[in-house]
């Protein structure tokens, strides 16, 4: 049995128990585990409050609203209490399942921590309603309810025989602590000695996500004595201090027997942040029954009948007549068109292409790399051919110069007007994800290297016959091939330099291969759309991810 431990998971868009990519990751991985009918269990924490509702206002000024839904609506209550001691009193667990059914019928079970109980305090009973909300207290506070918390609350379900826990990044790293508290008390003893350190390491699996030095969470050491308490493990500092902090990612490292990248690039990138860590890389994928849109599901029904059990044999999509692909993205286009014209009246148009760009608002994602020149863009527009584009994503709410990259995309949308149209849808979560990548014709993604992990938006693009035009960095370092899958800006280990200068390589790539293809051989640009889905729809899902997990991660040794 394997128990995935994740902070957040997007299970269904009315379920606001996910923020990002690392959340869609893993609801795309538990739906694939379901799928292979994989023995695994998920714990995360039941975010009754959710990540925020994202509202734009005309200048593009972000506000943020509590996410309200009902937890009985999608969750079962289950009976077992368990309590975490925090700052020195116990505070009471509970938990709600939820079941992800795979397509041949499995069901595997995700379990969401609960502290919303009459008999904690106030102040704890709202420890899991916000999604990387509160200070660092808070965020202790959490982690401490994940990570040990969801081992005993797993002992109180019957899990006892799990062999494998994996910490989908750091945030639930403390489970180590329960797992070797378990250890010592079942010898009998109160201390840890090195042979339940051994053990601990050989049942624990590690993936890190972020090769950004502020995705690690760490905290003042005494913060932690103080939330956490005086553990045994604290005496052991080399294993799960960095610079004085209690680094969770360190923590983590030091008592995984496998750790891993998600991305081959991202896997270089963090052997060289954490010097000394054996590190691997298993590179993200999606689930392509979650985000292939309905036209494309359709056609390969039609033309690859068997696909969802098989996500492999998308690769025979180079048998699928472009004629027909080109129908089933028209569709889809439409459906984004006409949404993105009833929500923001941009008057978008059907026979323009469009470039989508859906991430979360952060600086070193560079949203704004396209907008850097106006009078570039307007040139090419009006020279090459027509352009429109649709963005979306939240900027964390304390992320100052994130809301204001998103103030700049209005300003910019503004002063472009119907030259070069622009669109901002807000609130981005799944459905909207889901529309955008099948509508759009080429996914642009911008990020300064060597910034991104992985990424999956442009996977589940490619899934719906969108090409990427994206910098050589995360993924696309893997599923790039030039005029084949995609287009690249620049190269592999391009030195970053001022998003002015970086933009040149951008427009370069538009002007003189994407909307002359586009426009001028559109033959060409299905048989594009074809590779993208044959090449990397085939290979870059879940499905193979977790196979690599099964090989390579969970089934090391015999412990």
């Amino acid at each position: 049995m394997i128990a995935y431990f994740t902070m957040e998971i997007g299970l269904e868009p009315a379920m606001p128990t996910y923020a990002g990519g690392l959340g869609i990751l893993a609801g795309d991985t538990v739906r694939s585990a379901a799928d292979l009918r994989l023995a695994m269990v998920a714990v995360s924490l039941v975010h009754r409050k959710g990540y925020f509702h994202q509202r734009l206002d005309r200048h593009g000024r972000q506000s943020e609203e509590p996410v309200q839904w009902v937890v009985e609506d999608f969750l079962e209550e289950m009976g077992p209490r368990v309590a975490v001691n925090l700052e020195g009193r116990d505070v009471l667990l509970r938990a709600w399942k939820y079941e992800v059914q795979g397509i041949s019928g499995n069901v595997l079970p995700v379990y969401f921590l609960d502290t919303d109980l009459p008999e904690n305090s106030d102040a704890d009973r709202e420890l899991t309603h916000f999604l990387y909300g509160g200070d660092s207290r808070y965020r202790l506070s959490q982690e401490v309810v994940l990570g040990i918390g969801g081992v005993r609350m797993l002992r109180a379900l019957g899990y006892d025989g799990t062999t494998r826990f994996h910490m989908n990044e750091g945030h639930s790293s403390l489970l180590t602590l329960e797992l070797l508290r378990e250890q010592a008390l079942a010898k009998g003893r109160s201390s840890v000695l090195q042979e339940d350190i051994d053990h601990v390491r050989s049942v624990c699996v590690f993936t890190t996500h972020t090769p950004v030095p502020s995705g690690h969470d760490r905290f003042p050491m005494e913060l932690a004595s103080r939330v956490v308490g005086q553990h045994r493990l604290f005496e052991l500092k080399e294993r799960c201090c960095f610079d004085g902090q209690l680094n969770l990612t360190y923590l983590a490292l030091n008592l995984s027997r496998y750790v891993n990248g998600v991305a081959m690039s991202h896997g270089e990138v963090s052997k060289r942040m954490f010097a000394g860590y054996a590190i691997d890389a298993i590179t993200n994928g999606v689930h392509p029954p979650t985000w292939v849109a309905e036209p494309f599901r359709e056609l390969y029904d039609r033309y690859i009948p068997g696909w969802r059990l098989d996500n492999f044999s998308l690769r025979y999509a180079l048998s699928i007549p472009g004629e027909a692909i080109r129908a089933a993205h028209r569709r889809a286009k439409r459906h984004l068109i006409e949404r993105v014209n009833h929500e923001t009246n941009a008057g978008f148009d059907l026979d323009v292409v469009t470039l989508g760009f859906a991430r979360r608002a952060t600086s070193y994602k560079r949203a704004d790399l396209l907008l850097q020149d106006p009078e570039r863009l307007l040139a090419i527009a009006a020279q090459v051919g027509p352009l429109q584009v649709v963005y979306a994503g939240k900027a964390h709410p304390q992320d100052a110069e994130g809301k204001k990259l998103i103030e700049g995309i209005f300003q910019i949308q503004e002063s472009l007007k119907d030259r070069v149209k622009i669109a901002y849808l807000e609130n981005y979560e799944m459905d909207l994800a889901r529309n955008i990548t099948s509508g759009v014709d080429v996914w642009l993604n911008t990020p300064e290297p060597p910034l991104e992990a992985s990424g999956t938006s442009g996977m589940k693009a490619a899934l719906n016959g969108v090409p990427s035009l994206s910098v050589m960095d995360g993924w696309w370092v893997e599923g790039h091939i030039e005029g084949l899958t995609g287009w690249s800006i620049g190269e592999p280990g391009d030195a970053r330099n001022s998003s002015r200068e970086d933009a040149g390589p951008l427009y370069e790539k538009l002007e003189g291969s994407v909307v002359p293809t586009f426009y001028r051989q559109p033959d060409r640009f299905v048989d594009i759309m074809r590779h993208a889905i044959a090449l990397n729809g085939s290979f870059f899902h879940t499905q193979r991810m977790l196979q690599e997990y099964l090989c390579k991660a969970y089934n090391f040794g015999t412990s």
